[in-house]
């Protein structure tokens, strides 16, 4: 099958592509393996995530995005290659179209690498959009109508927050809170309170496994067992966390979240904040599946939180089907090469 369209949600951590009647055909980590010697690309993806925190003196595994933007360009561009043509398969007669989804606060300069990645990487023409945008197509909002939507896009190193009306965005912000954000706290907190040094993806477990936005009620809460270093013997140890923990470590961050969605309702003009009160507001990005999130939302601004359906896969599915009908959709690309 000749795959002539891609759309790529190109995530700090997670990198997932969208092909046009075919759906979501590729979520792979965000992580590019390099030789230290020669610089040459010796993994990408999940091959390169096994490596991380992993690797001798001679291998360097890092994720090339930060904060949602091009930190590494030319790991970036071996990544783009990669998934490009993983999704391309065995027959590559034609040089695909690809729609790259990207931080609403992005600037020229980092819009430009983009663009010149993805045409390095083999694209035949690139097109941008932003990420709230591609998240509310993705979670079926109709976003061309003359009412107000808003989206809180958590990912893993960015959050977004739009209003959105007639394909366009009235008012935004973009913190750079995310999924990494969170794990780095959790791994902060338990080197704190409790002496033990955990790695990026241990973190990330206890995360997933007992976090929650909100403090549990005694009959609920979670906990689990963490492996780690001692910080003073520097022998392995294993305690217990519970989520009361997590969700003290979170504290910081998710204010953050909560200051920059008031900014956002803040700067919306009055009737788009009707119709964001009628609506509420819409989670999508792996990071909106953190228990309790869209109830500590809601409670903290008074307008109904709700999470998308298959909320870590909204942008991508936005970025696949604006790029399936961009004349639609044509207002709401950002730029196209």
């Amino acid at each position: 099958m000749f795959i002539k369209k891609i759309g790529i949600d190109l995530g700090t951590t997670f990198t997932l592509v969208h092909v046009p009647k075919r759906g979501i055909i590729i979520n792979e980590p965000s992580v590019v393996a390099i030789s230290a010697l020669d610089r040459k690309v010796l993994a990408v993806g999940e091959e390169a995530r096994d490596m991380l925190g992993r690797t001798p003196d001679t291998i360097i595994a890092q994720r090339p995005l930060r904060n949602g933007v091009i930190a590494d360009y030319k790991s970036t561009e071996s990544m783009l290659k990669y998934f490009i043509n993983k999704a391309r398969g065995g027959v590559r007669l034609f040089r695909p179209e690809v729609m790259i989804a990207v931080p609403a606060g992005i600037t020229s300069t980092e819009r430009r690498a983009v663009i010149d990645a993805t045409l390095a990487a083999g694209a035949k023409a690139a097109y941008i959009i932003k990420e709230p945008i591609a998240a509310a197509i993705g979670a079926d909002i109709p976003i061309g109508s003359a009412s107000g939507h808003m989206i809180v896009d958590i990912g893993g190193g960015t959050a977004e927050i739009a209003v959105i009306s007639l394909g366009g965005i009235v008012a935004n912000t973009s913190v750079r809170i995310g999924g990494n954000k969170f794990d780095a706290a959790i791994q902060e907190f338990v080197r704190k309170k409790y002496g033990l040094a955990i790695g990026e993806r241990t973190s990330e477990q206890v995360k997933i496994q007992i976090g929650s936005a909100m403090y549990l009620d005694n009959d609920e809460k979670l906990n689990m067992e963490v492996k780690g270093r001692d910080m003073i013997t520097g022998l392995p140890r294993v305690i217990s966390v519970d989520s009361e923990d997590v969700t003290e470590a979170l504290q910081g961050d998710l204010q953050g979240i909560i200051n920059a969605v008031k900014a956002v309702l803040y700067n919306t003009p009055p009737e788009l904040s009707a119709d964001v009160m009628d609506k509420g507001m819409v989670l999508s990005g792996g990071s909106s599946l953190l228990r309790n999130i869209d109830k500590l939302l809601a409670q903290a601004t008074g307008v109904p939180a709700y999470v998308a359906d298959d909320s870590l896969l909204c942008v991508a599915k936005g970025t696949g089907i604006a790029l399936d009908n961009l004349e639609s959709y044509k207002r709401s690309i950002l730029s196209t090469k």
